[in-house]
């Protein structure tokens, strides 16, 4: 029996985000590396903010030699430099082995024995993460640049009219907020950011 335990993240920037999917394929990779998943962790937030509960959860319960399984590295990373080197510290201070199945070169990690084997792949697999996340970052940074020019465009031939609300979703954030519920439940339960509900909660203090 393995003396480490697997730890899945899933991570969406928004609701509409499949996340099903996503643990189907983590489950997937998991059965045919001979993985059994202790727990999932998942949560509507971008990867472009540090502050994310339910990672941070996952990071407080795993102990030294766990694995840390992803999708992708941008579901843990879209983060600027700063924060991604406090993030990446926090993951090689507690122990932890990140496998992502976008990175072949952390597959090994699932049925790695000796210490020597995981110092070399550690060291090949933090470079390859620093660029990864690097890239995701880039992907995010030129992301957010396009949306502003076309925006801007839009503005200036008059025809934005700003995201569609989902008053679906405002109603049952405003009807919760109304019942006193935590943003952990609310957040639990419909999926959504905790700037969504803010943003309702403001709403409702001012009578919008």
């Amino acid at each position: 029996m393995s003396k480490f335990r697997t730890y899945a993240y899933l991570r969406a920037s928004t609701i509409e985000q499949d996340k099903a999917r996503a643990k189907g394929a983590l489950i997937q990779f998991a059965d045919e590396h001979s993985l059994s998943i202790s727990a999932f962790f998942a949560e509507n937030e971008s990867g472009a903010k540090l502050d994310r509960p339910e990672l941070f959860r996952l990071l407080e319960i795993a102990q030294k030699g766990d694995i840390l399984l992803v999708e992708q590295i941008d579901r843990i990373s879209r983060l600027k430099d700063d924060d991604w080197y406090s993030l990446k510290s926090i993951i090689k201070d507690k122990g932890l082995r990140v496998v992502s199945l976008d990175l072949p070169t952390s597959h090994q990690f699932a049925v790695v024995n000796d210490e020597f084997t995981e110092r070399m792949l550690s060291a090949i697999n933090d470079l390859m993460l620093d660029m990864l996340a690097a890239i995701a970052r880039k992907d995010y940074e030129d992301r957010r640049r396009r949306q502003k020019e076309g925006i801007n465009k839009a503005k200036s031939e008059g025809r934005y009219r700003g995201r569609p609300v989902d008053l679906e979703l405002r109603k049952k954030i405003e009807g919760m907020l109304i019942d006193n519920k935590s943003y952990d439940y609310i957040q639990h339960i419909l999926g959504c950011s905790r700037t969504t509900i803010s943003k309702v909660s403001k709403l409702l203090k001012n009578g919008s």
